[in-house]
């Protein structure tokens, strides 16, 4: 199955959908919380699920930067051995191998 890039000029919520939109043709479950105000800060922007795998995923338009709470996230969940990503839209080539 081959998937066209995504446009580099997406906001973040764009990139999201275009991601859970492959991600879902794929036969992942995608989770993403809709108002994360009251939340505490940091934690990823989405979890996707596929048996056997659990990716932690913080998209970022090609210039954003994670802040130092997503980073200490991003840290504590690889040091528990998990698969987490900070995805770009330019990276869309390299998203899609993962996800299959």
């Amino acid at each position: 199955m081959t998937f066209l890039a995504t446009p580099p000029r997406q906001t973040e919520a764009q990139f999201m959908a275009s991601v859970f939109k492959l991600a879902r043709m794929l036969g992942w479950a995608c989770y993403h919380t809709f108002d994360s105000r009251r939340s505490e800060g940091g934690f990823p922007d989405a979890v996707m699920v596929k048996r056997p795998r659990v990716l932690f995923v913080e998209f970022k338009s090609d210039r954003g930067k994670a802040t130092a709470a997503q980073l200490a996230w991003i840290g504590e969940l690889r040091a528990c051995g998990q698969e987490v990503y900070i995805w770009r839209p330019s990276e869309f080539e390299k998203i899609q191998r993962i996800l299959r």
